[in-house]
């Protein structure tokens, strides 16, 4: 069931407003860049001139004659309408002010056109029942379009025409500057492409139709002698020939019926033809502005490194200090055992080998003397853990110095200047050498602020990587094979060869007990067993902290430092990409409205 031409006007509008609400969105989502700036104030002017052929999306079509001097538009106006209404030449320029040619029964004033440019001639023709001809002076007659010149008043004229009359000859078809003239005014507009002059000429239609299909679609071609064509509509007859067709099209294929289909794909073009110098605008800016987003990302990069090394650098001046908190989490996640035994003891050497010093003294002086020895240790100790602190914050202080900042500045300024961002926030900062400095506290407050929890995560997971059941039962069986084998001999000796072997006869002699001289050795060796099983574990555990530190670092710098010395001109950058996106995006949509479009009026011409 078909709708009724109501229900299909109010889609039309429907899909209108649609995308106009589109274009609305992008306009007024605008960065801060004079290419975003300029291309909003043309695609606004282009909304506005929608608006304007939204109000008369009901009004008679609007076709008007375009083409070089000589090339016969007044004539075949005249042959149009059957009646001798505009003055006709075929060398000179004859129409110097617009003629407008309407119906009797239509209102001027619903054009929506400024009347005073016109001579308006209200004819009787069958051809202006649905259309409203306007015969416009020649496009190559002036080279300037200064007030008052045909090719001003041309161009003020065409963008509120719906359809184009393309006329040339023989002589001018390959004139470049119609051609040019052509595609500086055809946007949004239908096109008919008429060779006249066919009384005297030659056909040339597949040769102009080669030319012109670079840039056009050209669905149909007419080569016509409007002069006939006149005679015979005088003589009341039918126009026969291509003239006949091309008059059964205007009073056929554009009544009311197309009014709705035609101007909706004008719109759909000069909307498109819009985005696409925009879009066109934003490629030849865009290089500026990705360069300025390259030196953005090297001095964010640069500081970066400045920091992430001074960071690295200050975690291995205090790795002592880090492998000792590493080794007594190592120690209280492994438990009682004799290694963990080993590990505790190895760790605590100095506060063992200090406590030993108690049983030498004799009197209350030197007890008190070796308290304060342990104090002073038990200070210097936590003096360590305050200083590794302290060089943490010391770094916020003076982690980026004064030549970095004014380097960044002038080198960042420059680029600013070329690619046409208008930062007035942030010029002030780039500036000011102090705000510059403030910015760069702030991002090495921020790139510090996880360290010290940094590294309590870092130790807690080196710690449960260290302690697992392989490796513990992997030293605790090196540990035990010496202390087994110790035990072993020790115990042979004590209960077998010098005890029971002699008690029943398997040995004349007992065979005496081991003396210092095999213990001190045993112990000896007891000990060097030991400490190479301690330093093989440490070695491990020094080599994973070393390798986390340096990761530490760099994971610190990779997820806390969003932003440079410039944060705003980095987002500036950011939303000029996405506005791009965006502009592309839209673009496409109305590329593909656009085809859709075309197919409604497949019999007429227009931009490719």
């Amino acid at each position: 069931m078909s709708a009724t031409p109501e229900l299909e006007q109010l889609a039309v509008l429907a899909e209108i407003d649609d995308l106009l609400d589109r274009v609305h969105r992008w306009v007024a989502d605008c960065p801060d860049w004079d290419t975003a700036r300029a291309a909003r104030a043309l695609v606004t002017r282009i909304v506005d001139r929608v608006k304007s052929v939204r109000i008369r999306l009901e009004a008679p079509l609007i076709v008007a004659t375009f083409g070089g001097t000589g090339t016969g538009k007044s004539t075949l106006v005249n042959a149009l309408v059957g009646q001798d209404v505009t003055a006709a030449g075929r060398q000179r320029p004859t129409t110097k002010t617009p003629i407008l040619l309407i119906h009797p029964d239509l209102e001027p004033s619903a054009l929506g056109l400024d009347l005073k440019q016109f001579q308006l001639r209200v004819v009787d023709a069958p051809v202006l029942k649905d259309i409203v001809l306007i015969d416009c002076p020649d496009p190559d007659t002036s080279e300037t379009a200064n007030s008052g010149s045909n090719l001003a008043l041309l161009r003020s004229i065409v963008p509120h025409c719906d359809v184009l009359i393309y006329t040339s000859t023989q002589q001018k078809y390959r004139s470049a500057r119609v051609v040019d003239e052509l595609s500086d005014v055809a946007g949004g507009c239908r096109l008919l492409f008429v060779q006249t002059h066919a009384d005297v000429d030659s056909d040339i239609r597949d040769d102009w139709k080669r030319c012109l299909s670079a840039g056009w679609q050209v669905p149909e071609l007419f080569f016509v002698d409007s002069q006939r064509a006149f005679r015979e509509q005088q003589e009341g007859h039918r126009p026969s020939g291509d003239f006949g067709r091309l008059l059964e099209m205007l009073t056929s294929q554009l009544g009311a019926s197309r009014r709705v289909a035609i101007r909706r794909a004008n719109l759909a073009d000069l909307l498109e033809e819009a985005l696409t110098v925009c879009h066109q605008d934003y490629v030849a800016a865009m290089p500026s502005v990705e360069t300025l987003q390259n030196a953005l990302e090297q001095q964010r990069i640069r500081m970066r490194e400045t920091l992430t090394g001074q960071l690295r650098d200050e975690l291995l001046l205090n790795r002592n200090l880090w492998e000792r908190r590493l080794l007594s989490a190592v120690t209280d996640m492994w438990g009682f055992s004799p290694f963990s035994t080993v590990l505790r003891f190895y760790n605590g050497l100095g506060a063992f080998i200090a406590s030993f010093s108690f049983f030498r003294a004799r009197t209350s002086a030197q007890m008190a003397l070796i308290g304060a020895v342990q104090g002073v240790r038990w200070l210097k100790s936590r003096a360590e853990e305050q200083e590794a602190d302290v060089n943490l914050d010391r770094l916020a202080s003076f982690g980026i110095s004064d030549q970095q900042l004014q380097e960044a500045r002038m080198v960042i300024s420059g680029y600013v200047h070329a690619s046409g961002i208008d930062d007035s926030d942030g010029g002030s900062q780039r500036r000011d050498l102090t705000q510059l400095r403030r910015q760069a506290a702030s991002m090495e407050g921020e790139f510090l602020l996880d360290a010290r929890r940094g590294i309590d995560q870092l130790i807690e997971e080196l710690a449960a990587r260290h302690c697992g059941w392989l490796t513990r039962i992997r030293y605790e069986v090196l540990l035990m094979l010496y202390v087994v084998f110790l035990i072993g001999r020790i115990g042979y000796n004590f209960f077998w060869s010098s005890f029971l072997a002699p008690l029943i006869s398997q040995n004349r002699v007992a065979e005496p007990l081991l003396s210092i001289d095999f213990y001190v050795p045993a112990v000896i060796f007891l000990v060097i067993w030991s400490a190479m099983l301690v330093l093989a574990f440490t070695w491990r555990l020094r080599n994973g902290l070393n390798e986390r530190i340096r990761s530490l670092a760099q994971s610190m710098a990779d997820s806390r430092l969003m932003n440079g010395l410039f944060p705003s001109l980095e987002m500036a950058t950011r939303q000029i990409g996405l506005d791009h996106q965006k502009l592309i995006s839209l673009r496409e949509r109305m590329s593909v409205f656009r085809k859709r479009l075309a197919g409604a009026t497949p019999f007429l011409g227009g931009r490719r």
